[in-house]
């Protein structure tokens, strides 16, 4: 398995934010974000080969009741399955990190977290710009994971005007529960996010959704392992 880092710390977004988690990132990815905040997995992939057995190994070693599998895109992954049995038989809560464009059924998630691409997720002016759009939007593929799994989606918001293409693609999804949405201000800086918090609450207040704030960047900056 390809892996980009393995580490120990909080989970910064979502249903279990603040919980002590711990962190498998696969490394490679099938879209290139133009905000993507581990170019490291996707625009300049880098990471190491790990056995199955290195990965446990050092898993034992954490005190966190709960993973997380996150990349790049984690379910491009065949080895995902039985890493994902393997921390289900040590009783640890699974979350899935994805943009929901694959689907693995044989992998065992307590959460499927879906963070779709909108088009402010486009690198406009790359050699990806046509592949990354093309692959961005698999509504079979989200219809399967939200019926297989519990789920959340995280829709990452630039601008307000970001929020009429977040109502459009659950317009398709009419089974999405609202109370499941999440908000997540784009930014890698508190200085670029902390502004948009509190329109990003009102907004979602509207609609019967939540706003995720990003706590691993408050409490240590966008820096690798934490």
């Amino acid at each position: 398995m390809w892996i980009s880092e393995v580490f120990e710390s909080v989970q910064g977004e979502g249903r279990y934010l603040g919980v002590p988690s711990g962190f498998i990132r696969t490394s490679g990815c099938n879209l290139r974000c133009v905000f993507c905040d581990t170019p490291y997995t996707s625009w300049k992939p880098e990471g190491e080969e790990r056995s199955l057995d290195s990965l446990l190994a050092e898993i034992d070693a954490m005190s966190a009741g709960h993973m997380v599998l996150t990349g790049g895109e984690p379910l491009l992954t065949p080895d995902l399955i039985p890493l994902s049995r393997e921390l289900k038989d040590r009783n640890k809560v699974i979350t899935v990190e994805t943009a929901g464009t694959v689907h693995r059924a044989e992998v065992i998630a307590d959460l499927m977290s879906i963070s779709p691409k909108m088009r402010n997720s486009i690198p406009v002016g790359t050699h990806w710009e046509q592949r990354h759009d093309a692959r961005r939007h698999r509504p079979e593929v989200i219809r399967e994971l939200t019926t297989q799994y519990d789920y959340q989606f995280k829709f990452v918001i630039d601008c307000i005007a970001d929020l009429d293409e977040v109502e459009q693609y659950l317009e398709e999804l009419p089974h999405v529960v609202s109370e499941k949405v999440y908000l997540m201000p784009q930014g890698v800086e508190m200085s670029v996010i902390q502004p948009k918090m509190p329109w990003l609450r009102d907004e979602a207040t509207r609609r019967g959704w939540q706003v995720t704030p990003r706590l691993h960047i408050e409490l240590f900056g966008n820096t690798r392992g934490t």
